[in-house]
């Protein structure tokens, strides 16, 4: 059973102005350490930023509104706090404490990645989809249901009828749709707004890759300051997990679907 969120989903669209700001702390220098968290919704979209980098206010807002539209910017930018920062410095080290769990995908899980997209290619709007071993339940906004329908026969689709979507009907806010990101790998931290000394992103990273890599289930844990996570250092954890990020096109496009 799964169930995955498009990108114009409002916790989608919060997760992505928040990666969009990590790639704007990338472009000015190699190793940020930067934390963002967002709430959108109704017009207004609040963003705090936690930085080592000088970000403005400026750069953040076209962010914003080239992602959300004409939405009023909240902004605070703050210095990220000096222990924390302190802990990086000589040597890449664990950014946080954590426990993660990569786990290898099913073939519901890879379907219904696929349906998602494939739905969101004709309708970019709003939507989320879920499947199991007995349903396929599309609830796609601004699309006619009785088209979609026919689209997807064998689905239940829109059960309440048409509908609009967006952040002018529901709030988004970042790492909310965690399950849609990384199925069963799920455990208690956030993938989107972080750079990647932060072991929610980089280890979160690594142990999905391992799963998909062994098709076993992978359990590991972590302590702020760790120079080494599963018999590797913590840097060559940061190089993988950066390449992933290259891989997809940044950390804006990471935000769209997460791990899948």
């Amino acid at each position: 059973m799964i169930e995955k969120v498009n990108p114009s989903h409002p916790d989608k669209i919060a997760d992505r102005i928040a990666g969009a700001i990590v790639d704007l702390a990338y472009r000015l220098c190699e190793s940020p350490k930067v934390a963002v968290e967002v709430l959108i919704g109704h017009g207004v979209c609040h963003v705090i930023v936690e930085t080592t980098e000088r970000l403005y206010q400026e750069p953040i807002e076209k962010i914003i509104h080239r992602i959300a539209g004409n939405v009023k910017a909240d902004i605070v930018i703050v210095s990220q706090d000096k222990h924390l920062s302190d802990n990086q410095k000589g040597k890449v080290r664990c950014g946080d404490n954590g426990i993660f769990k990569g786990m290898p995908l099913t073939d519901e899980q890879i379907a219904m990645s696929k349906i998602a997209r494939e739905i969101y290619d004709k309708y970019p709007f709003d939507g989320k989809y879920i499947l199991d071993e007995t349903r396929l339940i599309i609830c796609q906004s601004n699309a006619d249901t009785k088209i979609l329908k026919q689209e997807y026969p064998y689905a239940e689709v829109n059960p309440l009828g048409d509908w609009t979507g967006g952040t002018d009907v529901d709030t988004g806010a970042t790492n909310r749709k965690l399950g849609s990101d990384m199925a069963d790998s799920v455990t208690g931290g956030g993938l989107h707004g972080k750079d990647l000394s932060k072991a929610d992103v980089s280890v979160n990273i690594y142990a999905y890759l391992k799963a998909q890599e062994t098709g076993e289930e992978v359990k590991l844990c972590c302590a702020i300051g760790d120079r080494e996570i599963d018999g590797k250092p913590y840097e060559e954890i940061v190089r993988l997990a950066k390449d992933y990020i290259d891989s997809v096109g940044g950390f804006e496009k990471f935000a769209e679907w997460g791990l899948f």
